[in-house]
Order: C-alpha cells, then structure tokens, then sequence
C-alpha cells in the first residue's frame, strides 16, 4: 500500500521481559509504566486505552513475555482512517529487556509525529520507570 508507512524502532529497560509484559498488559502497570491512565483487557480480542483515552485498539496476539500484537489507534485519526498496527517484541538482553516496536499502517506522513510520541510517551516513560523500580 502506498498510503500507508512504517515506524520500526528498539530500546532497552532495565527490566525482564516478563516484567515488561506483565505491565504493558494490565491496566494498572500499563499506566504505572507511562504515566497516562490505561485499561487493559489482558486477552486476544480484548480491547484496551491508553494515556487517558487518547489511544485505542483490539490486542490480536499473545505470546506470553514475549510478543504483543494490537491494532492501535488515536483520538486524532478521523474515523475513515482504519486502525494501525503494532507488533512489540520482548527479548531478554543482558538481565534487561530490549523492546522491538514496529508500527505500520500509519498513514502516509504521520511517521515522524509518532515516532516521537512513542519516545516520549513510552520510551522515556519506560526506562526512566523501570530504572527507578531497581534502586
């Protein structure tokens, strides 16, 4: 599809991939890790917020510790645009985590602009969460 683009990135949490996991995927720990409110149906099929409402979706794979498949979507999509897609990927690195994100579907020119809300909204959030949660 020529309408659509792609955002690939990686980071490291000082945190196993099952801690990793277990946050992204409830609603509490999901919002603890961020920073903005969350609920988080913890099944494929359950639907999920994020970051007070701003982001939706339906969670379409499970890989338990290690893979997170979601459509994914933001108040600021008009309601013709359909659902991106993210696929996170959880790989145990150095008694750390190191997080795979690939997000496409995005369309065509919002690349940029979520690449940097996904730096500052979890990438930031994350590290910064997890390092303070092994002091």
């Amino acid at each position: 599809m020529k309408d659509v683009e792609r955002i690939e990135m990686s980071w490291i949490v000082a945190a196993r991939p099952k801690e990793v996991y277990d946050c992204w995927m409830s609603s509490e720990g999901h919002a603890a890790m961020t920073g903005g409110a969350a609920e988080v149906d913890a099944r494929v099929g359950g639907q999920f917020s994020a970051w007070d409402g701003y982001i939706s979706g339906v969670t379409k794979k499970l890989e338990r510790n290690k893979r997170i498949v979601q459509t994914w979507r933001t108040t600021a999509f008009s309601k013709r645009t359909p659902s991106s897609r993210i696929d996170v990927q959880l790989r145990a690195f150095k008694g750390q985590t190191q997080v795979f994100l690939r997000h496409t579907k995005l369309k065509r020119g919002d690349g940029a602009k979520y690449t940097d809300g996904w730096f500052k909204f979890y990438l930031e959030p994350m590290v910064a969460y997890f390092a303070k949660k092994k002091r």
